[in-house]
């Protein structure tokens, strides 16, 4: 039995493709091994969308390499699109899959290992064509249904390493949730590039939800980072479903409008504080999280503050700070006025702090109330650790607990080791049907 290690850079859509890969290398008999163990074959799926993804992963293809020298290194995923003449040239990397072909890797390994030819080119272009995970790296099963953008944001080079935007057909997308709840996930992420856009013959986001929220079984709905645009009401109605969790990352990048125009973005702040907002007054502990980019070109000490105040407004408790990262070929590269490091590392070191009083005021605020904690592992200590359903990461010590179970908890306290946490204690039901804590 050969053994295969997979490393996953970037994006919640690469976890997916990375998870549906080793599944389908663990059905055909490939032992599946962490990372830093020798390996038979690595796979590196990479990320491109900054220069530090870019680092990061030529690291991990080098670290392959050194643990390995016979092994086959397989790099995949936005970096093999965006670079693949000079990753063809190293001694480092056996193949180089393009995104459109990352479901032939199997092939391409079994073909390589039965001596045959091996030429990625060779296999059929398909992003959707992966069997259902269930041999995974995540409690929660992440499930693909797009792919690709059609924005063209100026600093985003997304459009030309996945695509143009494309939509996996609903019925597809049924059956593997169906699949994967079968396989005992409790807990399915929503992944894709746009998935707001998403539109299959004419069943769009919302009514999508609306299918998978009526599928039978036992697990609940999580959506995975959304763009701030083409929401109707219907959309804000779907969360006072049980199934679907009040939770959203929402990708603000500026809060400065002048800033937003000059990214061409597809909504201005007003609309997305407005959307903010009506969360919160229909779903008042609605959580919310988002992406933020710093140094954009010329952008100026009042812009940022804009930003800076937004933020503080709607009290994200997670902020995923990007530091402006010049793309080639994209339109920002040409802007004039780019910002030095040091301005970016100031105001990325603002908002980090932002984040975390954020986060501390959150969920100092959710104290005394209850969660249902999806449990995803239990330490040699007997703590166990997961989230519940606002995406809040909470960590109980009880008996009788299980990896993959639902507990209802009540949040008990905040605890601060590596990442702040939240204390809880069980929620037991007494005969009567009432509870005690």
């Amino acid at each position: 039995m050969k053994k295969i290690a997979f490393k996953t850079l970037g994006c919640r859509l690469n976890q997916y493709e990375t998870d549906a890969l080793a599944s389908r290398f663990h059905s055909g008999s490939y032992e599946i091994v962490d990372f830093s163990q020798p390996a038979d074959i690595y796979v590196v799926n990479t990320c491109t969308v900054t220069n530090q993804s870019d680092q990061k992963s030529r690291q991990t293809i080098n670290q392959a390499r050194r643990q390995n020298q016979q092994a086959v290194v397989v790099v995949t995923g936005c970096m093999a699109n965006n670079y693949k003449e000079s990753l063809l040239e190293s001694k480092a990397i056996n193949f180089v899959v393009d995104n459109e072909r990352k479901t032939s890797i199997f092939g391409l390994v079994e073909k390589h290992f039965r001596g045959e030819v091996a030429d990625p080119e060779g296999f059929d272009h398909d992003v959707f064509s992966y069997e259902a995970a269930y041999k995974t790296f995540h409690t929660r099963s992440m499930i693909k249904i797009q792919d690709g953008c059609d924005n063209f944001c100026t600093f985003c080079i997304i459009p030309k390493v996945r695509g143009r935007a494309a939509s996996r057909p609903a019925a597809e997308i049924y059956r593997n949730i169906a699949e994967v709840v079968e396989h005992g996930f409790k807990e399915v992420v929503l992944t894709g590039v746009n998935i707001g856009r998403y539109d299959d013959n004419g069943t769009n986001f919302e009514q999508l939800i609306e299918g998978i929220l009526n599928l039978p079984g036992d697990f609940r709905l999580r959506i995975s980072s959304i763009e701030p645009d083409g929401f109707t009401e219907r959309f804000f109605e779907l969360f006072s479903h049980p199934k679907l969790t009040p939770h959203l990352h929402l990708c603000l990048q500026s809060g400065a409008e002048s800033i937003l125009l000059r990214m061409r973005r597809m909504y201005t702040a007003r609309q997305f504080r407005q959307m903010a907002l009506k969360l919160r007054e229909l779903y008042p502990d609605f959580n919310l999280t988002t992406d933020i980019i710093v140094g954009f070109p010329g952008e100026t000490e009042a812009e940022f503050e804009a930003t800076t105040n937004l933020a503080k407004e709607l009290n994200f408790s997670h902020i995923h700070t990007f530091k402006y990262s010049v793309r080639s070929g994209t339109r920002a590269e040409r802007m004039p006025d780019q910002l030095s490091e040091k301005v970016k590392n100031h105001r990325s070191e603002v908002i980090r702090k932002i984040s975390e009083a954020n986060k501390a005021a959150y969920y100092s605020a959710m104290i005394g109330k209850t969660q249902r904690l999806l449990i995803e592992r239990i330490g040699n200590d007997g703590v166990a650790r997961g989230y519940g359903e606002s995406y809040i990461p909470i960590r109980i010590k009880a008996k009788n607990l299980k990896r993959n179970q639902f507990a209802e908890v009540i949040l008990t306290g905040l605890h601060q080791g590596k990442e702040l946490e939240m204390t809880a204690e069980l929620v037991i039901t007494d005969r009567s049907g009432g509870s005690n804590n």
